[in-house]
Formats: C-alpha cells, structure tokens, sequence
C-alpha cells in the first residue's frame, strides 16, 4: 500500500471515528450531564460508589464504552484486536477485514479540568517514545510494530470532577428501587446509606467532551510523566480539541524525528554538550524554521482568549 492509498484510508477512519464519538455524550451522559455509572452493585443489590482517582474512572469508562466502540468497528468493516497486557500500546487496534495490511491505533485518553486553571485540563501522556518507537519494527510493548499502523489516533474524553473522592470515601448505597422486601445480606455490619433511587446518588464526573485527533497533533515537546519515557500533550482544552500541539505546523515528521531523539541528542550550548528537550534547541540544531513552532498556551489563573482551528 503507498502513501497515497495509506492517507486516503486514514482520512475515512478519521472522518467515520470523528462521527462516532459525537454521540458518545448521551450514551454516558444522563440529561443534565451526569455520568451515568453510579458504582458497582453486588448480587444483595448493594450500590458501592467509586473513587474519582483518574485511573478507575478511565478504566470504568473504557469498559463502560467497549460495547459502542465494538459496534463501530463491526459497522465500518474493522475488527479491534485489544492490547495483550496492560502497559502495550495502543488500546485497541483497529484491523480492515477486507485488507489487513490497514490497521489503526486507537488509544483512549480520558483527563479532567483543572479546577486551578480555566480552560486547561491536567494533561496526559500518548505514549512510549522508547524502543517500539524509535524502531519502528520491534514489538516490544506493542500489539504490532509502529510502521504496521496507517495512522495513531487518540479517542479522548474530558470531564470534570464533582468531588474528588478516595477510596476511602466509597460508600455501600441501598437503593430502594432496586430493594423488594428486607436485605437479604447482612449490611448491618457496614455503615450503609439509603436514597430512593439511582439518580439520587452522585456522579463523580460530568460534563463530558469527547474528541478524535491523531496523537502527534496533541503534543507538546515535554515529557509528560517523571522520568518515564512518555510523550507529554498540550493542556489548553481549546487547541487539544483543534489539534493545535506543539507539531501542528512542523507535521508529523518533526514529531516523531523530535521524539526518537528526546533527551538522547545533544547540542553544544554555553561551551557545554546539552541533551535536547525542547523543540527550539532540537530546530536550532536541525537548522528548522523556528516559526512553524506552536506556542503552547501555558497554565494561568485566567482564562486564555478563545482561539480558533487552523
């Protein structure tokens, strides 16, 4: 397959994913924008609520989302092959049943507002730039090799939290709509609360706003997680939901040429060899234009003036 054919398959993913996730809102969504999952229940119909600690909200999400996101696949002739272990990327590999050299990298990426920041959200990672990365052919840590995905795509989701709530903060909830007669389970021996119905217990998130882009285009030039090699995203929710990262402009060559050698290059500076971490040291050493460079909206007490997509 040519790049030609390659770029038209991904733009009709794209397009198609694109349509799918708006209309993911009122299928996790109730009416006034509460997230739909109240907890767990148990076979006494015991209600125990969850923490809004971000990993169990995007882990819940995802299971909760996995039936429409299958039925997407099914419509428009994919097959999704899941991660086999936890930390492989991506999530879901989308494969053309007509064409299996056509396969896609979905990842899901789920993060909150920041409740400091208007108009920022706390941010997240998009991926390794470690060995599958950098060799385009290994599948370390990765369902297929890089070079095998027509393109990688994130399916994101931003919400905010109504409380953030630990694990130490979950609660058993008698519902009395679910209840015919007394508890069957001895609930006595747990401090239990009783409402009358689902709606009447709280979300932890709401207000969700679900997003398709291609993951080069939600990057900034930082790491996005300690001294883990992970790819770091813009945070201002305007340009994520533009795909205005840092590479907008440079394109996805830059992206990926700026990644491999994240930290690994370095450059002469102050008399002194300096590893390159930034996007105007790694275009001052390649002799790139400086002007193609995004500015990343960084994190004020104010809100940022409204921008508009390229």
């Amino acid at each position: 397959m040519n790049n030609k054919e390659r770029q038209m398959e991904k733009e009709v993913f794209s397009t198609a994913l694109t349509a799918f996730v708006s209309g993911l809102g009122g299928y996790v969504s109730t009416e006034n924008g509460q997230w739909t999952v109240k907890g767990f229940v148990d076979i006494f119909k015991n209600i125990y609520t969850i923490s809004s600690d971000t990993k169990i909200v995007s882990k819940i999400l995802e299971i909760h989302l996995f039936p429409r996101i299958l039925q997407f696949a099914q419509d428009n002739g994919y097959s999704i092959v899941l991660a086999e272990h936890q930390n492989w990327y991506p999530d879901f590999s989308f494969v053309k049943q007509s064409n299996q050299a056509v396969k896609f990298a979905v990842d899901l990426k789920t993060t909150y507002r920041d409740p400091d920041f208007p108009g920022h959200v706390n941010g997240f990672t998009l991926g390794s730039h470690g060995a599958y990365f950098k060799e385009r052919t290994s599948t370390k840590n990765i369902q297929f090799p890089y070079s095998e995905y027509s393109g990688h795509f994130c399916l994101g989701i931003i919400y905010t939290r109504t409380a953030a709530k630990d694990l130490a903060d979950t609660e058993i909830v008698r519902v009395k709509e679910l209840v015919d007669g007394p508890a069957t389970e001895p609930t006595h021996r747990y401090r239990v609360t009783s409402v009358d119905s689902l709606r009447s217990i709280a979300s932890v998130v709401r207000d969700f706003q679900f997003f398709v882009c291609e993951k080069w285009r939600l990057a900034s030039d930082k790491q996005g997680s300690g001294n883990t090699a992970n790819i770091g995203s813009i945070t201002w929710i305007q340009d994520i939901l533009c795909g205005n990262g840092v590479f907008a402009r440079l394109g996805e060559e830059w992206f990926d040429e700026y990644w491999m050698n994240h930290g690994v290059t370095t450059r002469l500076k102050r008399g002194k060899a300096t590893p390159i971490r930034s996007i105007e040291d790694f275009l001052e050493f390649k002799r790139g234009d400086k002007r193609k460079i995004v500015s990343m909206t960084t994190k004020k007490k104010t809100t940022p003036p409204e921008a508009t997509c390229e």
